[in-house]
């Protein structure tokens, strides 16, 4: 069997007739998935994935798998409908632009610890003007199941990242986000901060500030301590810089302000 050593290897490309064809050599000379990936620059799960799905290592046939594959392919391809176009509200976006920055942004929020399709759902109202869009909408817009929409739904509005409202004479529900989204997050943040902050202190006291245990305590209770201080500021500068006759702003006062009292042992 030709190993092909001068070919680059393309762990992340699709597998071509060429790379079936030396599956199927390299199984037919008892080799192992292993091995075989190793010739041809590919992962072990790849060729193991590659097999299993084509009849297995006894009944595997490169050609009759590389047009299996084919046809799957193209059976997905007119199985997905187009992208629905995201309304520019005669903005002059690139839509291809909004695409690529929501992709990004649903990215960014799924590292930041939001499951995926809440995520996804959050970007898709955060993208849109009016900050409002019906289940109807998302499933849409989305192309997902009305049922993956009710339970992120559900998720982002036990988080307080939404809210539910009917509009006079509207027949649906539609879902809301504000600015006060992430003004929420940073209060959520900022009581589990000095949650810790009065855990830290009491910590230093058992333990002793003489001791390194208790040092530790004391210490991360003054880092702590700033991150609070910081929070607090920040949401009142923002505040501050809100015209108070903007949507919301007596919420927006009302959570701030509910909050200036530090916590008990802060």
């Amino acid at each position: 069997m030709s190993t092909d050593r001068g070919r680059a290897p393309m762990p992340g490309g699709r597998l071509t007739n060429e790379d079936r064809q030396h599956i199927a050599a390299g199984l037919a000379e008892g080799l192992g998935y292993a091995e075989i990936g190793r010739r041809l620059g590919r992962p072990a799960s790849t060729i193991m994935r590659e097999v299993t799905r084509n009849g297995g290592p006894d009944d595997y046939g490169a050609d009759r798998a590389h047009e299996a594959t084919r046809h799957r392919a193209h059976r997905h391809k007119q199985a997905q409908p187009p992208a629905p176009p995201i309304v520019d509200s005669g903005h002059g976006r690139d839509p291809q632009a909004v695409r690529d920055f929501t992709e990004s942004y649903t990215a960014l929020l799924v590292q930041q610890g939001v499951p995926r399709m809440e995520a996804r759902v959050l970007a898709c109202l955060y993208i849109t003007d009016s900050g409002a869009l019906t289940a109807a909408d998302l499933v849409a817009r989305l192309r997902v199941s009305p049922a993956s929409i009710s339970h992120a739904v559900a998720f982002l509005e036990q988080q307080g990242m939404l809210r539910r409202e009917r509009a006079p004479g509207a027949r649906r529900e539609r879902y809301v986000i504000d600015d006060e989204i992430w003004l929420r997050s940073l209060l959520a943040g900022l009581q589990m901060n000095e949650a810790l902050v009065a855990a830290s202190q009491r910590g230093a006291e058992i333990m002793g500030v003489a001791t390194p245990a208790g040092a530790r305590f004391e210490s991360s209770a003054e880092l702590l301590l700033l991150l609070s201080e910081a929070f607090r500021q920040a949401m009142e500068q923002w505040r501050q810089r809100r015209p108070p006759g903007t949507p919301n702003a007596r919420t927006r006062d009302e959570l701030v302000n509910r909050e200036d009292k530090p916590a008990a042992g802060g």
